[in-house]
C-alpha cells in the first residue's frame, strides 16, 4: 500500500485506538505524568486522542480541539514529562507491531508539538 495514508497503513480506526487506550493504560500508570490526568474524563480523553491522532496520520476523523498551545497551557509539563508520555506513545505503537518508518512518523509529528506543549 505504498499510496495509502499513515492512517490507513496503521490499520484506521480500531487500530488507532487500540493504540491510544494502550498508551494512556502506559501514562496513567507512569508516576511521573499520570498527575496530569487526574481530573480528567479518561473515556473523554481516550476518544479525543483517537481523533487527534486520526486526523493527523491522514484518516477522515475531524479533530475538533484547540490547537496544542492552548489545549496544554497551563498543565507546567516539562521536557522530561514530554519526553515520557511520548515515549510512552512510542511503546505503544511498538506494541502493535507499527512499521518503523510509519512509528517514526506518528513520533516526528509529536515531536513537531513539542514548542507548543513544553512550559518549562
Amino acid at each position: 500500500m505504498p499510496d495509502a495514508s499513515l492512517y490507513d497503513r496503521l490499520g484506521g480506526e480500531p487500530a488507532v485506538g487500540a493504540v491510544v487506550n494502550e498508551f494512556y493504560d502506559r501514562v496513567l500508570a507512569d508516576e511521573r505524568v499520570a498527575h496530569h490526568f487526574d481530573d480528567v474524563d479518561m473515556v473523554d480523553q481516550r476518544s479525543h486522542q483517537t481523533k487527534f491522532l486520526s486526523a493527523v496520520t491522514g484518516g477522515p476523523m475531524q479533530y475538533e480541539g484547540d490547537d496544542m498551545a492552548t489545549a496544554h497551557d497551563g498543565f507546567g509539563i516539562t521536557g522530561a514529562e514530554f519526553d515520557a508520555i511520548a515515549g510512552h506513545l512510542d511503546g505503544a505503537l511498538r506494541e502493535f507491531d507499527v512499521a518503523d518508518a510509519d512509528r517514526e512518523a506518528v513520533m516526528g509529528t509529536v515531536e513537531g508539538y513539542r514548542d507548543d506543549i513544553v512550559e518549562e
